[in-house]
């Protein structure tokens, strides 16, 4: 089974094209692939598949390395859309591929660089049932109170906003507390933030991952909020892993611009595949 792997700012994913699978992609297998003492070591897996519907060029699906499946990620849309591009499924600068939260259309800038239109974020929806049209709101976690904007951009993000000592959070303490929080039933993404201008440093604790140097979502999710407390569009977000630019328009529509690229490829072993054949 071959596969290649990739990294967007340290964010990084095994990409598998669905043709090489002998078997389907489940949770346990991911959770193997990703393990990076038995597996092959990742943030994640990207399964990318031909698409029924002739306006997409792929169809993209995202794993989390604990076997969930997220709806969108846009480092992750990224690499998937330089890896189809430079894997020929398409010579065009502009396409659309799909995802779970719906379609993703790129711009491809150069063989390391795209934008990503990454649709309409919104600060209500289903994943923040009980919150109010704005997505503010207030929860209690690992001791204290904390003032959140919620904002779903494909999957949802919980943005807090922090004045001194961003860098000192124990995010390994605080984030599954607010990832896992009631009143999120779908679980939430979390990106701690400071605005300074058109420019927002971030710490992210991703969903099913656990604090990661990046995350092209929840960058955006910083990004809008930030914008709705007054920050100017276009916004760059500072990460652990690098930066990313994020433009934001009145109606909240995102645009992500950014980097990846390949890491290695190769093939799984043979003694591999079979461990993998014999999850279930």
């Amino acid at each position: 089974m071959k596969f290649e792997k990739w990294t967007a700012l340290g964010n990084d994913y095994v990409i598998v094209e669905a043709g090489e699978l002998p078997w389907e992609l489940t949770g346990p297998r991911v959770q193997r692939i990703c393990d990076p003492h038995f597996g092959v070591g990742s943030d994640g897996v990207l399964l990318l598949s031909p698409s029924e519907a002739p306006e997409f060029v792929a169809e993209l699906r995202i794993f989390n390395p604990d076997g969930s499946e997220a709806e969108l990620s846009g480092n992750g849309a990224r690499e998937a859309i330089l890896h189809l591009r430079r894997h020929g499924w398409t010579d065009e600068d502009v396409f659309s591929i799909s995802t779970a939260a719906g379609p993703v259309t790129p711009t491809i800038t150069s063989e390391r660089t795209c934008s990503v239109d990454m649709g309409r974020a919104a600060t209500a929806s289903k994943d923040f049932p009980k919150g109010e049209p704005d997505g503010r709101g207030i929860l209690t976690a690992a001791g204290r109170d904390w003032e959140f904007q919620h904002v779903s951009i494909g999957n949802p993000q919980c943005a807090i906003q922090v004045g001194e000592g961003l860098e000192q959070l124990d995010l390994d303490a605080i984030g599954p507390e607010i990832e896992s929080h009631r009143i999120f039933p779908n679980r939430t993404n979390v990106s701690f933030l400071r605005i300074e201008g058109s420019r927002v440093r971030a710490r992210i604790f991703e969903r099913g991952v656990g604090e990661t140097l990046s995350s092209g979502t929840g960058a955006s999710g910083a990004a809008v909020t930030a914008f709705l407390r007054g920050a100017e569009s276009p916004l760059t977000v500072e990460l652990d892993g690098g930066e990313l630019e994020v433009e934001v328009s009145r109606d909240l529509d995102i645009r992500l611009t950014g980097w990846a690229e390949p890491i290695c490829s190769g093939e799984l072993s043979p003694e591999l595949v079979q461990a993998l054949a014999e999850l279930t």
